[in-house]
């Protein structure tokens, strides 16, 4: 076996071995979906045609088979545009293409009794029809169109990745040009090669496309916890149970406390629905709607407000919480339980204390759980990561509880 040849044999191991592996990694990828992976498979398995058309197009050349050479290019020429529109489908169920596609098969089967795509002269050199262009022209339709659906459909992921299916098309695009004027005979061409690594290369896009949109769906699922955690079972229950009994005693009061508690329900709905920053004076409307309810049933505590600083945007369900738990886990227990809020500009901060005389906490346990203390670690994690601020619990047992929430100004 001479140089050449064992190049060629271990560059075909090495086209093969991406595409197996790639086929492998679809079928345990938890994130793709079957569509999806479907396609991809699909695609592998049409590319791994194109490694073996070729290696059959060198041996029909090398033995002056002329008639099964043509079979072997005919089919070369018109696979490639199908492996660039099952790209495409990944974006949704597309079917013009297969029009085009369909006219370009049509062109290249005409290689077996005219001259208008290709042919092959008696020395085996390969002869270029008026046609013979169309796998290239349509090849390069789609591949814009790909680009084009791309951008369209990721304009607003500001993910670096979302430029991998240029890259691909890119790379396509030069595996082509190159073939077409600085390649004669081979025995693999560089579109062959190309296409292979594309192959992969869109994998991989797709796996960190899907693990992202995982995360996304994580970041939801975890603003649902957030909000189930504010609805306490109990605390609906309570509210309903002070309504009821308002409505023979002070049906004004009932009322009133019926709309606050349809504010207080709106806003932590809402809040499933939106990653934005909301204004510190929306945040404190309705804060003052939760306690107006439980001071109704707890007419011992007392809230006091100094705002001094309101004009600034930090993560909604941000200070609620902490005055919930103030309420909830500290004041509630005391015959004259007060919970003040407090807020002011200090050193390029904007900065909100919330302080009670409840019963206290340990601060460590209290931001290591689960359940207690109502989101306190999710409040703490939400103002680091959305908006770079910083959260500070102290806590005595018996005495109190103070949180410092700074944001940056």
């Amino acid at each position: 076996m001479t140089f050449s040849e064992h190049t060629l044999v271990a560059l075909n191991i090495a086209l093969c071995l991406q595409l197996f592996g790639m086929v492998f990694a679809l079928i345990i990828d938890p994130y793709i979906g079957k569509r999806n992976k479907s396609i991809m498979i699909i695609s592998a398995v049409l590319v791994l045609t194109l490694v073996v058309q070729q290696q059959a197009e060198t041996y029909f050349y090398n033995n002056a088979m002329t008639f099964p050479r043509t079979v072997a290019s005919v089919y070369g020429y018109c696979i490639r545009p199908v492996i660039i529109c099952m790209f495409m489908q990944l974006f949704g169920r597309i079917r013009w293409p297969w029009i085009l596609i369909g006219i370009n098969a049509v062109i290249y089967s005409t290689a077996f009794f005219s001259d208008i795509a290709f042919t092959y002269g008696a020395d085996q050199s390969f002869v270029r029809g008026p046609l013979g262009f169309s796998c290239h022209f349509v090849s390069a339709v789609m591949l814009i169109i790909f680009v084009y659906l791309t951008i369209k459909h990721y304009r607003s992921n500001t993910n670096k990745v979302s430029v991998f299916p240029i890259i691909i098309a890119v790379l396509i695009a030069f595996g082509s040009f190159s073939d077409v004027f600085f390649m004669t005979h081979y025995i693999i061409d560089t579109a062959t090669v190309v296409t292979v690594s594309s192959c992969l290369f869109y994998y991989i896009w797709l796996h960190l496309r899907f693990v992202s949109e995982h995360e996304s769906d994580l970041k939801a699922e975890q603003r649902i916890k957030i909000m189930m955690s504010q609805i306490q079972p109990h605390f609906l229950f309570n509210t309903l149970t002070t309504i009821q009994s308002l409505c023979t005693s002070d049906p004004e009061l009932a009322a009133d406390t019926v709309q606050k508690f349809g504010v207080y329900l709106r806003r932590n709905i809402d809040s499933l629905n939106t990653d934005m920053l909301i204004s510190f004076k929306k945040e404190l409307e309705y804060t003052k709607v939760y306690s107006d309810i439980e001071q109704i049933r707890f007419p011992n505590i007392r809230l006091d407000y100094d705002i001094q600083d309101k004009d600034f945007e930090l993560p909604a369900l941000t200070v609620q919480p902490m005055v919930e738990n103030a309420i909830r886990h500290g004041v509630r227990i005391r015959e004259e339980g007060f919970v003040s809020v407090t807020t002011r500009q200090i050193d390029g901060w904007h900065e909100i204390v919330i302080k009670d005389n409840g019963k206290g906490f340990d601060v460590d346990a209290a931001l290591n759980a689960d359940k207690t203390h109502i989101g306190l670690r999710n409040v703490r994690e939400r103002i680091e990561q959305i908006c770079g601020g910083t959260f500070t619990a102290k806590s005595v047992i018996g005495e109190g509880s103070e949180i410092i929430i700074r944001i940056p100004a």
